[in-house]
């Protein structure tokens, strides 16, 4: 009962932790998306019209050009009357200040000339006073007629009839009865009685400028829903111009609208739910051990969020077209690292998630798809550098090959086929050939280790494998036979061939702290272990591999060729030594782990076989003789003992892998152990 429980709350926590991962993943995405859906062209006055054929996606007025609306508006502008309000209350205060401060009397001029200038004051502002003119778009000569508001009437009057301060000023200078005596005229400062009385009112103003502006229509058109724009390879006219830019601002104002917002962010978050969703059940029926390895699924949705994002930005900022991005990295990853089958639904889900984000989604489709398979076909075994850089040429070839097959259904005319974008998918076969530096950063990023870097790491010239051939040329010798061995079983199997062989190589590399205490590398008849206990014996048989760990931990070892290290004697015993020590001492009884492997037991098909191979090539050197039975005989028991003590059983082998392990192995010694002939010799005459 308890163990059901354990497995209820597992599957739970393991539903949690997915639901986690696609809710993240979506709310990244969706977040960078962009929310206008605005259409992502350039193009070029008299120029041919690159882009694909393009309708009316719904109806929008056809807007007028700047040129053609600011003339309609200059105008409409000539109508202008600026407002202002007369202030009767300015004359009488400033007549009343020029009669108080003069008493007693005009300094030099007779009484008589006091009321004259007053009565020509009053005729001044009689006539109206303005402090400023309101200027019609920085033209001060563009207001002929004024309205003077008096009251609730509102009277239109001639702009030359009224006066400035200045203009009212000379007036005064000008009059008959004062022109005579400008001179003591002046020295009254007259200046400081003369006011505006019409103030510019300038809410009204502005209110009639609306008004005026508002009347003068933007749009001269309008373009129905449906209604061909433009032809691809169509020259680009002004008119057409003019329906395109029109185009353009009306998607980016129906963008602005809270409603139309809300609903594209609830239809992005839906699909990309969607496609994330079904990519998630796909690894958790198809490639559940991924989930068991967090840094596989953060891989997984890390690749397919960040060229999500790159695509997004570039479509928001209508930088460059989609095209230059690389999207072909993320199935060659994915396929290096993991398999081909998942590297294909990555790369269709992302593919499908940028497609929402562009006007002409089915071409981009289409590409993308082409490249990513071709790129997956081409690295079905990837062994050597070159295999990344022919992959970018084939899948920019097979990119570029599709764009143009889309190109002639969509074009009668070949000489009208736009080359813009071949340029870009070149651009982006360039990218492509980052793979290869980028390889060891995902690798160092994410803890996997690719073919080639086990190809790397199975030169002869690696200082730990030099240096075993000098010191432990037995142990070395061995290595390589158990590498031949185990990569003709993994490949009958399915297994990494090339990943077992590596890890082949450096299994015994802890035998070369202490070499002379393994039988291969003992000559001339000296045994250590003649003066050491049979403990003493395990142990220091046994130590192999925890002195293994510590070189593959100082050389810098991948994680995945330490657990071969760790696991090719799995928690099995140093059977000779403990079977002797059984012997001398048949009443005594000791403690078994002293006479045991660390271990642990292997866990994956690849350990497995190489456990399988280590344990019967030691074992075939010591056959009295090699026959076809004596080799059968020695690989079943061997093989069908390690079955017995139960080291198989936390790793994914079956009872066929296991047939097919013993037959490669019988074969593989018959053919090393085969007899050879012996050749007569010359007899002298």
């Amino acid at each position: 009962m308890s163990d059901f429980k354990q497995k209820i709350s597992v599957t739970w926590r393991d539903i949690a932790i997915r639901l986690a991962i696609v809710l993240a993943t979506v709310a990244v995405i969706v977040w960078f998306m962009p929310r206008d859906n605005r259409v992502n062209f350039s193009y070029e006055i008299n120029k041919p019209w690159r882009n694909p054929d393009l309708t009316a996606p719904f109806d929008f007025p056809i807007y007028k050009s700047e040129a053609t609306l600011r003339a309609e508006r200059d105008s409409a502008m000539k109508e202008y009357e600026p407002y202002y309000t007369l202030n009767k209350e300015v004359e009488g205060e400033q007549l009343r200040r020029f009669m108080q401060d003069y008493e007693d009397g005009l300094p030099g001029l007779s009484a008589d000339y006091k009321s004259i200038i007053y009565n020509r004051l009053h005729r001044l502002y009689a006539q109206g006073i303005v402090d400023k003119v309101e200027p019609v778009e920085g033209r001060p000569d563009s207001v002929r007629i004024i309205r003077i508001i008096n009251g609730k009437t509102a009277v239109s009057v001639e702009l030359k009839s009224l006066y400035t301060t200045v203009a009212a000023y000379e007036q005064l200078f000008q009059d008959p009865m004062l022109s005579h005596i400008k001179e003591l005229v002046q020295q009254l400062n007259l200046n400081n009685y003369i006011v505006p009385n019409l103030c510019l009112d300038v809410q009204r103003n502005e209110e009639s400028r609306t008004e005026l502006l508002a009347a003068v229509p933007q749009a001269s058109g309008v373009a129905q829903r449906g209604q061909k724009i433009i032809d691809r390879g169509g020259i680009v006219d002004e008119k057409t111009a003019l329906v395109l830019e029109s185009l353009q601002k009306e998607i980016e104002r129906r963008s602005k609208d809270q409603s139309g917002l809300r609903t594209t962010i609830m239809g992005q978050v839906l699909y990309v739910l969607l496609l994330i969703v079904c990519f998630t059940i796909f690894l958790s029926i198809f490639r559940e051990d991924y989930f068991e390895k967090i840094r596989s699924a953060v891989m997984l949705y890390s690749l397919i969020i960040l060229f999500s994002i790159l695509a997004s930005l570039l479509v928001s900022h209508n930088l460059l077209h989609v095209f230059i991005i690389p999207f072909a990295m993320v199935p060659i990853f994915i396929r290096v690292f993991m398999d081909s089958r998942t590297a294909l639904m990555a790369h269709l889900v992302l593919v499908l998630i940028v497609a929402c984000m562009l006007q002409h989604p089915l071409e981009f489709i289409a590409v993308q798809l082409v490249a990513g398979v071709v790129a997956i076909f081409s690295l079905r075994d990837l062994s050597s550098r070159s295999q990344l850089f022919w992959t970018a040429v084939l899948s920019t070839l097979a990119a570029s090959l599709a764009n143009f097959s889309l190109a002639l259904i969509n074009n009668s005319d070949i000489q009208r086929i736009d080359v813009g974008e071949f340029n870009y998918l070149v651009v982006c076969g360039v990218l492509l050939f980052c793979s290869y530096p980028l390889l060891y950063i995902i690798e160092k990023a994410f803890g996997y280790t690719s073919n080639i870097t086990l190809i790397e790491l199975s030169d002869m010239n690696k200082e730990l494998l030099r240096r075993m051939s000098e010191v432990a040329p037995g142990t070395f010798n061995h290595s390589i036979q158990v590498g031949n061995l185990a990569a003709e079983i993994a490949r009958k199997i399915g297994g990494n061939a090339q990943l077992v062989r590596t890890a082949a190589l450096y299994h015994d590399i802890g035998k070369i702290q202490n070499p002379i205490y393994f039988t291969e590398n003992q000559s001339g008849g000296i045994n250590p272990h003649e003066h050491l206990s049979c403990l003493e014996s395990a142990q220091m048989i046994i130590s192999h591999v925890t002195e293994g760990l510590k070189l593959a931990d100082k050389s810098n070892l991948p994680d995945v060729i330490k657990q071969f290290i760790a696991t090719h004697h799995g928690q099995g015993k140093a059977k000779y030594f403990y079977v002797k020590w059984k012997n001398e001492h048949p009443d005594e009884d000791i403690d078994d782990l002293l006479f045991t492997y660390p271990g642990p037991n292997p866990y994956t098909k690849e350990q497995a076989v190489l456990m399988m191979a280590d344990a019967v090539e030691a074992a075939s050197r010591s056959l009295p003789d090699y026959t076809e039975q004596s080799i059968r005989t020695l690989v079943n028991r061997i093989i069908d003992s390690q079955v017995d003590d139960g080291f198989f059983r936390e790793c994914p082998v079956t009872f066929r892998d296991i047939q097919y392990a013993k037959t490669v192995l019988i074969e593989k010694l018959k053919t090393i152990y085969h007899t050879r002939i012996s050749y007569p010799e010359l007899k002298k005459s």
